[in-house]
């Protein structure tokens, strides 16, 4: 119609309340071009853009075209997790149920995992954590969510979207749909490089959507993370590349993924001190050692522009939560004055503080190692912390983010201190 959308929303007022739900459905008043399905032979559409950009609301209305104009339709639904699956792409408020009209609302079926359509179209739904799920089910179409956060650990991800594309078989035309906020993972990088003409790419920003989301949030969000490789990842949709010699890549980053860390038998924080209360944040990294001799990050407790009395509270208090054994607190901004502000924080654990004789790239290096031989994992995602380990450059200076790598600094502490034995270890005195 190419109406203004004040003018769309003005003419609401003047419908009855059936016709303002049947042209509140009709997707093509007020979508925006980038969120239709482009033209061309496509056999992919990704869509990989910012928060708030409008995906999801795109996958389900390309679904809902899908099935109205076939009765013959069979869609697979894949997510992280089927929880995900239902919550957002089936019930949520831009899932499947609330954007299809009540003419041509589809019954959701919970305990067969199916969508049903009044014309016999159908949708199933399934986990990329099962990815022998997929294994033999055939579909004629795919809408596949937020495959960046698809579990990695075991080639998972990769293992589900194979036995979706060998399952991809019905129909003249099959067909399928990726949305996602892009993390530079195997599954992503794979898609990207190998996809060729098959692939239709769609990029966006959260701000592409202003008109629907609150001018609040947008304020607030862009203040707090801007230009930051956060906020270039989660708002810009940018995929961020690795830096060139960088000892951490996000690929190996991601292979280490765990979704929870197996039973420990040590546990350590570690605390890289800033110089002021002004300037760098406090790293404070909680890293555990399980019975098998690997190592699990557990948590990214820094804080930024703290006082030292509000980083020690920060320290002690992660020590209590995880159940530490021993911190480990680098001391070259003054180890009095680093111990006594913990032991305020009332810390009752042992507390070892090291001394940095070598530059932190160095230092890196033998914990990166680690990483390189699969004895390390991550136990969830740290977007902070894996943006500094990625900008460690091997015999070279730190490429950012920030003035100072904190957070990976504390990482190392603690990683030396659990895998790498005294003989490796900094100089150190006990308090």
């Amino acid at each position: 119609m190419g109406l203004p959308r004040a003018e769309l929303l003005a003419g609401l007022g003047k419908l009855t309340a059936e016709q303002q739900q049947e042209v509140r459905t009709h997707w093509k008043l007020w979508a925006r071009p980038e969120q239709l399905a482009p033209e061309g032979d496509w056999r992919t559409w990704l869509v990989m853009a910012g928060r708030g950009f409008g995906k999801t609301r795109a996958g389900a209305e390309w679904v809902r075209a899908v099935a109205d104009a076939d009765p013959d339709a069979r869609i697979a639904l894949v997510g992280a997790s089927l929880p995900e699956v239902r919550a957002v792409m089936v019930e949520g408020e831009s899932g499947l149920l609330a954007v299809c009209p009540l003419r041509h609302r589809p019954l959701y079926e919970p305990s067969l995992r199916r969508v049903v359509w009044p014309n016999g179209a159908q949708a199933l739904l399934y986990s990329a954590g099962e990815p022998e799920s997929l294994r033999g089910p055939q579909h004629s179409h795919a809408w596949c969510d937020e495959i960046a956060k698809w579990d990695n650990a075991s080639q998972r991800a990769a293992r589900a979207w194979d036995n979706l594309l060998f399952g991809l078989r019905l129909g003249e035309r099959p067909r399928m749909m990726a949305t996602t906020t892009p993390r530079a993972v195997p599954l992503l990088r794979r898609l990207l490089e190998e996809a060729g003409d098959d692939l239709a790419l769609t990029r966006g920003r959260t701000e592409d959507n202003t008109a629907n989301l609150p001018e609040r949030f947008l304020r607030d969000i862009r203040r707090q993370f801007g230009q930051s490789l956060l906020g270039r990842q989660e708002l810009d949709g940018e995929l961020l590349e690795d830096v060139e010699g960088a000892l951490w890549t996000r690929t190996l980053i991601e292979q280490c993924r765990e979704t929870e860390a197996p039973e420990l038998v040590r546990v350590v924080v570690a605390v890289d001190p800033p110089a002021s209360s002004h300037g760098d944040a406090c790293g404070i990294v909680v890293a555990g050692r399980a019975e098998d001799g690997s190592a699990h990050i557990l948590a990214d407790a820094s804080v930024e522009r703290a006082s030292p009395e509000r980083w020690a509270r920060a320290a002690a208090r992660a020590a209590g939560l995880w159940h530490a054994d021993k911190v480990v607190a680098e001391a070259n901004q003054g180890g009095a004055m680093v111990a006594s502000v913990l032991r305020a924080a009332e810390l009752a654990l042992p507390l070892k503080l090291v001394h940095a004789s070598r530059g932190k790239a160095a230092r890196a290096e033998p914990v990166a190692a680690l990483y390189e031989t699969g004895r390390v994992r991550h136990a969830g995602t740290f977007p902070a912390l894996e943006d500094e380990l990625c900008g460690l450059v091997a015999g070279g200076a730190y490429q950012g983010p920030g003035r100072s790598p904190d957070r990976a600094d504390a990482l190392v502490w603690a990683l030396s201190e659990l895998m790498l034995g005294r003989s490796a270890e900094p100089k150190i005195r006990m308090t």
